[in-house]
């Protein structure tokens, strides 16, 4: 019988063990959509400033991010250069990535 239990306990800390790791790549995955999502918006909202695509620029980045899943909750033009921050939820914890794009200096 101690060899079940010890088993058990194995197996059970193993159990937890992937779920954590599970977890933890979970959010990792997210971040990575989220700032592709911040990086998509930018290059929108630049497009936009320069004439290269119509429309307001931070509408279009918000079209952008929505497309996305994320909402934009900042958006700053200096010139030609967007600078975009958007957020989502990844369960119950808020989350957000902010990006920049425009001309080079």
């Amino acid at each position: 019988m101690p060899g079940a239990v010890l088993s058990l306990g194995v197996v059970g800390c193993a159990a937890v063990l992937a779920v954590g790791l599970a977890a933890a790549g979970g959010a990792a995955v997210f971040s990575q959509r989220l700032a592709g999502a911040a990086d998509a918006a930018a290059l929108a909202a630049a497009d936009a400033a320069s004439g290269a695509a119509t429309g307001s620029p931070c509408e279009r980045a918000a079209q952008v991010a929505a497309a996305s899943g994320a909402s934009v909750d900042a958006c700053e033009l200096a010139g030609l250069v967007a600078t975009v921050t958007v957020s989502a939820a990844f369960g119950r914890f808020p989350a957000s990535a902010s990006a920049r794009a425009g001309p080079p200096p």
